[in-house]
């Protein structure tokens, strides 16, 4: 029962909120705005407005594959969003943009995050194959080695999964400051933002997967180590 309750709840969790983003986004991608403003020009405008004239924005391949990087300082957009004027164009671009406003003014979190990557991907990296390995060993064989593997790998997913809860109030705030900026500056008309809001709040839904995905892996490690004890 904790198997399908932690892992298999959060995988079709995830597998929905990958499908709803997809739906959105390309529902919002038919969706031309009146100003036909490209997703470069309103990343620029809205980097603009916040005093940014230092991040370069490049094109990219892939779809949703846009990122900021503040190593950098670039914006990446995906062919499409760069240079597409569709709603969902526009509300990736000025979402990734809200993440270069971030870097700017220190937003802790994001500051938080950054500090984080290193170690997370190391962890990423072994977790699963600890985890995989700890648990064979340690239902198949009761080994201390599976034991001792299986702790490792929970703390790996610990870290993991702390960097996808941290994550969570960053996008957000991106998506928050880029919705508020496209209407301010005047690249969209409120009664457009239905479909910004739309494709955003989608994706917001895939990071929140992410999380609970992660969270429901480590608590199902944990349930393990737990019950040897009994």
């Amino acid at each position: 029962m904790s198997w399908l309750l932690l892992i298999l709840a959060p995988l079709l969790f995830g597998l929905w909120a990958q499908s709803k983003i997809r739906k959105a986004y390309d529902k919002n991608m038919r969706l031309q705005s009146r100003g036909r403003i490209t997703g470069y020009e309103a990343a620029q405008a809205v980097m603009s407005s916040a005093g940014i004239n230092d991040v370069e924005i490049v094109q990219i391949s892939g779809q949703l594959t846009d990122h900021y990087d503040p190593t950098k300082k670039r914006l990446a957009l995906s062919e499409h969003n760069y240079r597409g004027t569709s709603l969902a164009a526009l509300g990736v671009a000025a979402h990734e943009a809200g993440h270069a406003i971030q870097h700017k003014v220190g937003y802790s979190m994001m500051t938080i995050r950054q500090t984080m990557v290193p170690a997370t991907q190391i962890a990423s990296t072994i977790s699963s194959w600890v985890m995989m390995g700890g648990i064979f060993l340690f239902m198949f064989a009761g080994s201390a080695l599976g034991y001792n593997l299986l702790a490792i790998g929970a703390i790996a997913m610990a870290v993991v999964v702390l960097f996808q809860f941290v994550t969570l109030p960053v996008e957000f705030d991106a998506s928050r400051r880029a919705k508020v900026q496209l209407v301010e500056l005047g690249i969209l008309e409120r009664d457009e933002m239905e479909g910004v809001n739309e494709t955003l709040d989608a994706a917001a839904l895939t990071y929140v997967a992410a999380f609970v995905a992660a969270l429901g892996s480590l608590l199902y490690i944990l349930s393990i180590l737990n019950s040897s004890r009994d």
